[in-house]
Order: structure tokens, then sequence, then C-alpha cells
């Protein structure tokens, strides 16, 4: 149903619910009894956010949007322009960069306790202070070890939480995560688009 149909002409174009009214009340969502999927609108505190009492170790919120369709177009000429040192983009505030001692272009270490990866650096006013965007799509360049999982292309996927938003909708809780960005002097290669070599059978 289109909004403008259902303002033009209420009578005749009401809304798709089973009131044929706007509803803020789900009674189909209420008989579920899900505690993190409420039948109304309601703010439910995130896992992780800067407003919470999580550890001070990781105090930057990370943000990881979709510029694309994926990992679908990563090695296409559009994701490549995007790219720093051939790694996916980490967009860091000047503030934020300065106390950590990093410039434009650099490649960093972002890690938390699910693991770490290596983007490049773009210093811009476009993110606020204490926020870090790294978008995903970047495909997955294992660097690390079982104690620590890494990418060095910066696949963001390996800081973030692998747990559905609610039981309901099971979206991707991708942009609730907390980081921490660190100089690094010796990244690892970025291998993402070699060529797998061929197996040999003895």
């Amino acid at each position: 149903m289109l909004c403008a149909e259902f303002r033009a002409d209420p009578e005749n174009n009401p809304p798709r619910t089973p009131s044929a009214r706007i509803e803020l009340y789900s009674d189909e969502i209420a008989r579920f009894a899900y505690d993190d999927c409420l039948p109304y609108p309601a703010w439910i505190e995130p896992a992780e956010w800067l407003g919470g009492a999580q550890t001070t170790a990781f105090p930057l919120h990370l943000v990881s949007s979709q510029p694309r369709l994926h990992s679908q177009m990563d090695a296409g000429p559009v994701s490549a322009r995007g790219k720093i040192a051939g790694r996916e983009t980490l967009a860091i505030n000047p503030v934020d960069a300065r106390s950590r001692g990093i410039g434009d272009g650099a490649v960093v270490r972002v890690f938390n306790a699910r693991g770490a990866c290596f983007p490049g650096v773009s210093v811009t006013e476009a993110v606020r202070p204490g926020v870090v965007r790294l978008s995903c799509g970047a495909w997955y360049d294992p660097a690390g070890d079982e104690d620590e999982p890494g990418c060095a292309h910066g696949n963001a996927n390996v800081l973030t939480r692998d747990h559905g938003t609610s039981r309901l909708s099971q979206g991707p809780s991708s942009a609730t995560a907390l980081v921490e960005v660190a100089k690094c002097a010796d990244p690892p290669p970025v291998r993402a688009f070699a060529p797998v070599p061929p197996t040999v059978q003895a």
C-alpha cells in the first residue's frame, strides 16, 4: 500500500493490517512472548554501544555499512577505487586519529575480543569522534590464528557479533560493535585476489 493512496482515500485504501488501521501494537508478535522483540515500538539496549557498561578497552563504536552488494562486487573497479593500499577503508575522525598517531592512508589494526582486521585509513570529519566506519564486503583474507582470527583485507565480519537482532527478525546486528584502532607497522599482505595454487596430488 502506498501512503499517498491511503491519505487520499483511506476508506478504499486501508492498511493491510488485521484491523485495517495503522497499528502500533501487534497481537501476533505479542503471542510469541519474545523478550528481545516487543509487540510495540520500544528502546532495547544494544548488546554493545558507547552508552553501555562495557569495558573501555574498546572505546570506538564501529558502524559496518553496506556500500555495495555484499562481497559480490569486491573484485570490480568501483570497489577497488574505494580501497586504500588494496584494503577496505576505515573512516575515522581526525580527533581519534591524532590521539592514536594515525595518518591518512595508513594501514591499521582494528580489533576487539572477537578478532582483528587490517584496513587502510581515511581521516575524515564525515564520522563523529568516537565512531569509525568500516564497510563490509571485503573478501575474507585469513590473517592471525585461532586465538585472534583476523582478515588482512579489512573484512568487518571478524569484529561483529554473530547473533541476530532478535528471535523474530534474525537480522544482522553488525552496526553495534565496539573496537579499538591501533597503528600497525607490519600489516599482513593482502592475498584475497591471488590465484589459488593447484593442488598437488601424490
